[in-house]
């Protein structure tokens, strides 16, 4: 049975060693060596250290391609064209998937054809030494951004090859990512990477951690992101994790945006342990974006806006280009640019904008409920909570396909483009706040003359895509 409880140094060598012959790169894995190569880098090139000593926002974009000679060009294109502060290495699909032989062969293929034959950067496959020059060779820190639901081996593999910020968590890429995969299992394999990163940690490598915030991407309540985050962020403290980097995803109202980042970040000092550093990092829109560039800029205008008024410590950016789907690097490098501009000009102006406290209170009065839910439920034990939370339905996300979710939560816009709950399910939420999200939902059915329903769901989804925030009814629809 899964506990909130930490690994031992034994157990924690017991699992590495079991891994090793998961991919022939593991066998270089060396943790003492390994420790003493991250000495041996520069302060400009340890990750927790610029992020949690910038007295601004940071822009990181996301980038991942095959070979590791385009992955350094592309990375070094968005540091001096895009201004980024902070660099990536989006892992492809087959390694998150721990098929690491498929991605053998497209990383052969991509080789010999010149093409992106993957959908991002097969870092096992590289080994420790093909990390290690990718991150001497491009000019600022770098983080692991994946998707994996057991990432061990990716964590062994890429810590020791000097990377210092790795993105996940057992709810937040099994929930969202994952249809069969069991979240006990999920949270056990976390707890792996987690204690290893609380062992490098121990020896002086402080190693950043970032559970994901936007969940599925999709209309998420701030409540519930916010609640998963401190929940993989508590279970990651367990496991000795000191660097935090907990993650929101803009749902687009300026208000309740800036309103949950806020929440974000003292909900997480309030519940995590006084050694854990706890930064926050806010994800532009992660729906749909307008096919017409012009547009999608003005989407990403509208991120850098409210990242400025909310000053999260760092803002993962879009491109242009998000329609299309994967961005050339000049696209990339545009929407970091855009950002930036954005952030600049509004970071030092005093704004006041109404509405923001009353909604942080309702915010955090919400994700507090479901906080206290899963200690409640795990008597204690944060792990257990999490279990038993998800089987009950006491916690859930809207859209999810997996089935250790009930996925009964359907979200909808307010009048004013917030993100409100139309369906709770089982959602550990009291009357009354229920009551306040049916009361905003029943004033926009006022207005635009039809009745609460899953219409109202279906058109917000697609509004942003369509150029508006909420998805007013068309002519004729009731």
């Amino acid at each position: 049975m899964v506990r909130d409880e930490q690994l031992t140094e034994s157990e924690l060598g017991r699992i590495a060693e079991s891994l090793r012959d998961d991919w022939p790169t593991a066998q270089a894995v060396d943790f003492e060596e390994s420790v003493e190569y991250h000495g041996s880098l520069p302060d400009e090139k340890r990750f927790a250290h610029v992020l949690e000593s910038a007295d601004k926002p940071l822009l990181q974009p996301r980038a991942g391609v095959p070979r590791l000679d385009k992955q350094v060009e592309l990375l070094t294109h968005l540091w001096e064209e895009g201004g980024a502060d902070l660099l990536p290495t989006t892992i492809d699909s087959y390694t998150r998937d721990n098929e690491y032989a498929k991605a053998q062969e497209g990383l052969d293929e991509a080789r010999e054809s010149g093409e992106d034959t993957l959908n991002g950067f097969p870092a096992v496959n590289h080994g420790v030494d093909g990390c290690r020059e990718l991150v001497e060779r491009v000019p600022g820190p770098i983080e692991v951004r994946h998707g994996t639901p057991d990432a061990r081996l990716l964590a062994m593999v890429t810590f020791a090859g000097g990377f210092q910020s790795f993105e996940g968590g057992p709810i937040s890429y099994n929930i969202p990512y994952t249809k069969s995969r069991s979240l006990a299992e999920t949270i056990e394999h976390w707890q792996f990477v987690d204690r290893l990163t609380g062992l490098y940690t121990e020896f002086g490598v402080r190693i950043n951690r970032e559970p994901f915030g936007p969940l599925t991407g999709t209309l998420v309540p701030p409540s519930i992101a916010i609640a998963i985050g401190v929940v993989e962020g508590l279970l990651a403290a367990t496991q000795g994790v000191k660097s935090l980097t907990l993650g929101y995803g803009q749902v687009g109202n300026l208000v309740q945006d800036v309103a949950a980042l806020r929440a974000l970040r003292a909900l997480g000092e309030e519940y995590l342990p006084d050694d854990v550093t706890v930064t926050t990092v806010f994800h532009e829109w992660m729906g749909g974006f307008p096919p017409d560039e012009a547009r999608a800029n003005g989407v990403i205008s509208l991120g850098g806006a409210t990242a400025a008024f909310a000053r999260p410590d760092k803002v993962i950016t879009k491109s242009p280009q998000e329609f299309r789907g994967v961005p050339t690097m000049e696209a990339n490098a545009a929407g970091l640019r855009t950002t930036r501009q954005l952030i600049d000009m509004l970071i030092e102006q005093d704004v006041t904008i109404d509405g923001i406290d009353e909604e942080q209170a309702f915010i955090e009065r919400s994700a507090r409920s479901l906080l206290d839910s899963v200690v409640s439920l795990g008597d204690g034990d944060v792990a257990q909570g999490t279990l038993r939370a998800f089987e009950t339905g006491a916690l859930d996300v809207p859209f999810a396909p997996s089935q250790s979710a009930k996925g009964a939560v359907l979200p909808a816009r307010d009048d004013k483009g917030r993100v409100r709950i139309l369906e709770f399910g089982e959602l550990a939420l009291d009357d009354e706040i229920r009551e306040i999200h049916r009361t905003h939902l029943d004033a926009r059915a006022k207005t635009e003359g039809r009745a609460c329903s899953f219409r109202m769901v279906a058109d917000d989804v697609d509004a942003i895509s369509d150029g508006r925030l909420i998805g007013r009814p068309k002519e004729g629809w009731t």
